[in-house]
Order: structure tokens, then sequence, then C-alpha cells
């Protein structure tokens, strides 16, 4: 097999070919989408993809997943490119991939393995690295079998595009089994840490603000211009992987926290949508979810349909009534022209939730801004309620957190008339 040197990232000298293997007959515009996206998660991180192509699969073999005529024509088109990866647009079980590293004596990688792999080199903060390598070992323990292929020691790190392993594989699934152990424990401890902080902030006066979408949306680009930060923004798959928080000025409010989050797309591998639940989980502790969509993109609707599912999976589905409030930033307004198709749309009437901005040039995100700060005061209530007079933290609080209406005293207690949300109305009764 010819091994995948990282170090050659640099040169951009490793060539790969993308396959997706059609197995659902989907549409030639949707076939092409695929296609895309593969290539750029191949870009992701540092391959570049000569070529592309799909092959209807109609019965997939269990030793290759595509036929042997389909595996003869890979193997020419990979000799044509002078390609040394093979990366498919799909799912290939451990002996699938053996085998087609075999057949085509280059190193293969499916699309859960590819996806582990950005994630792997993006992971930044400690809770990010852990939660990777977690879903890497979750998704190598079912691979061992590769580990067989020749007994050459694997080189380090948890990827899978080094070489293959040096042991018996009874001894590698302990081990393994060891090392998800001790990263369940450490994950448990930073998730009781991330908790402790989520309720101090629910606690605090300030409204969170949760930007989700689907990958390479513009969310960080977003992020950057609303709280002034520095946050990697580039057109890139999984530019974001780490979710980063940062105060914003809301009109109405003292400020507001912004959150960023990781992006999302189509067939997430489930060990990384278990490995980063507790991550995901402060979308659904948010006081209000902005869906960021590129509206520029002809798969646009498909990609917020994914979206929603993955957020619907978390708990925050405005259908089912679960979650916060969301509302859709249609983001990249400024790459669209009178002649594109989407031109029509964003300049026909929009839903009351919806709003049509460029986070690049800031077209609209006043607009945005605006809607947000009415979104958070809607289902407001007001109430009567009677502090003591000398109760100042109470006082200061109502001032902070609601409206304060009228306000009477008698004697020792103030008898105070507040607007606020029901989420602060929860608050300040875990003030009593």
């Amino acid at each position: 097999m010819i091994p995948f040197e990282k170090d050659s990232l640099d040169s951009k000298s490793q060539k790969a070919l993308v396959v997706h293997p059609d197995m659902v007959s989907l549409s030639q515009s949707a076939l092409e989408h695929r296609l895309e996206e593969a290539v750029g998660l191949a870009l992701a991180i540092g391959l570049v993809a000569t070529a592309s192509h799909y092959f209807s699969v109609r019965n997939p073999k269990p030793a290759t997943l595509f036929g042997s005529g389909q595996v003869d024509q890979i193997r020419k088109m990979m000799q044509e490119q002078g390609a040394s990866i093979l990366i498919v647009d799909g799912s290939l079980s451990a002996i699938q991939q053996r085998n087609l590293e075999e057949k085509l004596e280059v190193k293969v990688i499916d699309r859960t393995g590819l996806i582990l792999e950005i994630f792997g080199a993006r992971a930044a903060t400690a809770e990010g690295r852990l939660q990777v390598e977690l879903a890497h070992l979750d998704y190598q323990a079912g691979r061992l079998v590769r580990s067989w292929t020749h007994l050459e020691r694997q080189r380090g790190g948890f990827g899978f595009l080094g070489g293959p392993g040096e042991t018996q594989i009874e001894s590698d699934r302990r081990m393994i089994r060891d090392r998800m152990a001790k990263l369940r424990k450490d994950l448990t401890h930073l998730r009781k840490t991330r908790s402790l902080h989520r309720e101090r902030r629910q606690r605090a006066p300030w409204p969170v603000i949760a930007l989700v979408g689907y990958t390479n949306a513009g969310k960080s680009t977003l992020f950057n211009r609303l709280s002034g930060a520095d946050v990697f923004a580039e057109d890139l798959l999984f530019a974001t992987l780490d979710p980063t928080m940062r105060e914003f000025p809301l009109p109405g409010y003292d400020k507001a926290i912004l959150s960023d989050t990781v992006g999302f797309v189509s067939d997430l591998p489930t060990q990384l949508v278990a490995a980063f639940r507790a991550t995901l989980e402060e979308v659904g502790a948010a006081d209000i979810v902005v869906h960021v969509r590129d509206i520029s993109h002809e798969a646009s609707d498909a990609q917020a349909r994914d979206v929603r599912q993955i957020l619907a999976d978390l708990g925050v589905s405005e259908e089912a009534g679960e979650g916060p409030p969301v509302i859709e930033a249609w983001n990249k307004i400024d790459t669209i022209g009178p002649d594109d198709p989407q031109y029509s749309r964003i300049t026909s009437a929009l839903p009351d939730n919806v709003c049509t901005i460029s986070a690049a040039t800031g077209e609209g995100v006043d607009d945005l801004v605006n809607l947000i700060s009415r979104t958070l005061s809607e289902g407001y209530k007001s109430d009567t309620i009677t502090v003591e007079a000398s109760d100042g933290r109470k006082m200061a609080w109502l001032h902070e957190n609601g409206r304060v209406l009228n306000s009477e005293q008698d004697g020792d207690k103030l008898s105070v008339t507040v607007e606020m949300s029901p989420r602060n109305w929860g608050r300040f009764d875990a003030l009593e």
C-alpha cells in the first residue's frame, strides 16, 4: 500500500480520486452537489482531488461495494490521474475498505473516516480533542481487520491515513477499550464543568444566541461581524470545530452572548454526533437559535433539511414545540445577481422569522440583530410581584432582565409590575 504522508500536505502533493456510490438513484444535480461537497472535504485536509466521479450501485457487493467492472474503471482513473488515495463518498465496511486497498494498491478512506480526519486536524480545545479521539477509536474498533494487512508499526496519533498496526487484534481491542473508557471518564468531568458554566450563564441576565448551520454557510464570518471577534473563518468545510462564545451588543438588552458552533453536514458520522453531543447541547440551552444558510447554494434547501434533522435529534424543533425559537439568516446575498435563480426568492416577501444578509459585507446584519431582539421579546408576560424594599439585589436583577413598568412602595414592601420572558420569570423564581 502507498502510505499517506501528512508532512506532505503543505506541498499539496497528495492526489485523490473522489467517487460517490449512488445507491438511491439521486438526481443529476444532487449527485453533482455530493461530489462537490466530497471534494471540499478532501480540500479541508489538504488533499488535491484531481477528479470526481459517481457510480450507480444497484446491488452493493459485500466484498468491495462496487462491481468488478467499476473497480477496474476506478483503477484506470487513478492511474490516469496519478492519484494515491481513493475517497469513497459513502460508508465502507472494514472488509470492503481492506479489499479495495488490496485490489487498487492505494489508500482508501470513506466519508466517515474523511470527516473524522478533518475533525482530528481542527480540534483545538482539550474537550474537542478528547471528543474527536473518542470518535476515532469508536470508528477504528470495527476496522482492526486492517491491522493484519502488514506487520508494520502504526504511525503516531489517532488518524487512519497512517500505516497499519503491529499488535495482535485482541491486544488492540483491549487497548482501545481501555483508552475509550478513560476518554469517557475525562469527558464526563468536562461535561459537568460545561454544565456548571451553562447554569451560571442561565442565572446571568444576558440572553444566549447560538449560530448553527450547514458547514461553510458563513457562521464564523457572521460571528466575527457581530461580536468583533477574530475566529478562524475561511471558505473551507468545517473551518470551525470548537464552540466559541463572545459578547455582542443587542438592542433592548445590556448585552448578549453569541455562540458559534460546529457546522453540520449530511450523513454526519454517528460517532461524531455522539461524541459532540455535549458540545451541541449548548444549542438547546440557548435563548434563541439563528440558522445561518448559504442561500446562494443550489442545494440550500437540502442543506437546511439536514440541519433541521440534526437540531430535531438534539431536541430543538419548532414544529414539535421543543427548544428555543429558531430564526433563519439567509446569507451570501452579495453573491446573487438578478440572473441568479435565487434572486426572486430573496427579493420576494419573506417569512417573519427570516432575514437576508451578507455576513461578508454587512448588508442586512442590522435587520438580523433587530429580528433577534424582537424574537427574544415575543411571549413576554407582565406580572405584579412584591419584594422587600431593602432587597436591592432583586430590584437590580429585575431592571437588568425585564422592563419595570411600575413600582409602588407600601411600608417596607415594594409592589413591582414587571414584563419579562418566561425564561427570565423562571430565573427570577430561582432567586427566591
